[in-house]
């Protein structure tokens, strides 16, 4: 055992390093009451929305490793990401704070300040062995800030896919990896590893889910979008990729199995942010940010639950580093949610789990100067309210040469709908995912998951919304959002380490934009 480990430390490159700097290793795996600390398992698709389940009840997408961590622990039904754009929300994930909160991490492609902690350090420093294969904090750029390695951990990503796989996958072999990782760390030692995956992602091979046997006569189209063959197809192809991200989960999961390690590893299943289409990815409605979240930690969490506490991702941090035996951070602003997790019952668990807010600003090089689109939400049990901070912009990018939106991932369903917006069915559908919107938004969500039907300016729901927008309001001042407090745009001065396009003004690539600097 001796020797592969050896050999396999020389394979990693270097990562073994990582795992076993911390003195005094052998007693990591007790905490100070003497039991058995946890493992932790993160494992996180990209752009997969929390309705694209079969635990959620999808007929167009079978999962059945992710529905067997639900079955086998907690399924949570209404848990948000902080942001619906990779960079900015893995950041929140791994700091625990809004993206307001985070400066330049708290935009997309831009860098991570170093001063802020993140929990896989600071379970390091607790002898936490850590490891990261595939995406972790990105895209953007780490080094430039001084961070000595990816903020979710040293990487395992030697291992590569063996066989077809189809075009747009990540030739990462994840599960492997982790495999490595498990067999690199030291007898004893409790473990915290980040598995990222890039699927659901565009772009997808064309066709590839009929080609694989799914019917474009099953898929349920979201409200938002039109009903046509090319859309019902494109979205056939993205729940395929989720089918390849499940069967990935499903080799780690029996690597953990194993390895022994299983009954004492606390194992979560999210995403980023939601289905990379119109009105979903990059948007605070539903399908941008509510997302899919399965945990089981067979030690101490009841099998078999559903979970409706709103739960945001800034919670995650706060409820690893409890589950460690450790302190919450001062720095983090997220709460616990471990409390929930070890509870016995289904349904609303927390009283106090009653709102929580999400935020978005610059996603990609859409708008001149490389401006953002600034918007903030809280989101209760019944609504979802939307403040868009500058609504004399487009919120999917300004209109530019043939397709323009940017902000839109670009795909089928965005060029169908760009070919066909004169069309009377589709030129509503359009104007709600690609034109202007107002400055107040208000969607009942238990009526309206879709997020169509804006009630704001209602009168029979003017106390509601006044009191939405003050709590909203409130909240992000006690916070000390730079977009209420100032400098407001600030974050518009922050650089983009990602490709520019040609639109009018400032465009340097990983420069401070001077004129928004204070």
């Amino acid at each position: 055992m001796t020797t592969r480990r050896q050999f396999l430390g020389e394979t990693i490159g270097g990562a073994l390093g990582a795992l076993v700097g911390t003195a005094g290793w052998p007693s990591a795996a007790r905490g100070a009451a003497g039991e058995r600390r946890a493992n932790i398992l993160f494992v996180i698709s990209d752009d997969q929305s929390y309705f694209h389940t079969g635990a959620a009840g999808c007929r167009t997408v079978q999962t059945p490793a992710f529905d067997a961590v639900a079955r086998a622990g907690v399924l949570f039904r209404h848990a948000y990401c902080a942001a619906p754009q990779c960079s900015p929300n893995r950041a929140s994930i791994l700091t625990g704070r809004n993206i307001w909160q985070n400066e330049e991490a708290g935009t997309h492609a831009s860098n991570f300040p170093r001063k802020w902690p993140v929990y896989p350090d600071l379970l390091e420093q607790a002898g936490y062995a850590v490891g990261c294969t595939g995406k972790g904090w990105g895209p953007g750029n780490w080094k430039i800030s001084g961070w000595p390695r990816n903020p979710a951990g040293p990487s395992f990503d030697k291992r590569k896919v063996e066989g077809a796989r189809p075009q747009g996958v990540s030739a990462n072999d994840y599960a492997a990896n982790f495999r490595d990782f498990l067999a690199a760390r030291p007898d004893g030692r409790p473990f915290c590893f980040w598995l990222g995956a890039t699927e659901p992602h565009r772009a997808y091979e064309q066709g590839i889910g009929v080609r694989s046997g799914k019917r474009l006569d099953d898929v349920v189209v979201p409200p938002f979008l039109p009903d046509a063959p090319e859309i019902r197809g494109d979205i056939l192809d993205y729940c395929t990729e989720i089918e390849w991200f499940d069967r990935r989960l499903a080799r780690a999961l029996a690597f953990l199995q194993e390895s022994g390690e299983d009954e004492s590893t606390l194992v979560v299943v999210t995403s980023d942010n939601g289905m990379p289409f119109p009105r979903a990815k990059a948007n605070l409605y539903e399908h941008g940010a509510r997302m899919p979240l399965a945990i089981r930690w067979p030690a101490r969490v009841k099998a078999g639950r559903t979970v409706d506490d709103l739960v945001s991702h800034i919670d995650l941090a706060p409820t690893f580093l409890e589950a460690a035996g450790l302190p919450r951070p001062e720095t983090v602003t997220g709460r616990s949610f471990l409390n929930v997790l070890t509870a016995e019952a289904s349904g609303a668990i927390d009283p106090a789990r009653d709102k929580l807010l999400i935020g978005r600003e610059r996603h990609t090089h859409a708008r001149p100067d490389n401006l953002g689109y600034p918007a903030r939400a809280i989101r209760t049990h019944d609504f979802l309210y939307i403040r868009n901070l500058k609504p004399d912009l487009w919120p999917a990018g300004d209109p530019f040469g043939r397709e323009g939106y940017f902000d839109i991932d670009g795909g089928p369903t965005k060029m169908w709908m760009i070919e066909h917006r004169a069309e009377a069915a589709v030129a509503p559908l359009f104007a709600l995912g690609f034109e202007k919107r107002p400055a107040e938004e208000l969607y009942d969500v238990r009526k309206d998951p879709a997020c169509i039907e804006n009630l704001a300016g209602r009168p029979e729901l003017a106390s509601a919304q006044t009191r939405l927008r003050a709590d909203l309001e409130r909240l992000l001042r006690e916070q000390k959002d730079p977009r209420l407090v100032g400098p407001t745009d600030l974050f518009d001065s922050y650089p983009r380490y990602s490709p520019m396009r040609k639109f009018p003004g400032f465009r340097e690539e990983g420069a401070y934009n001077p004129k928004y600097q204070p």
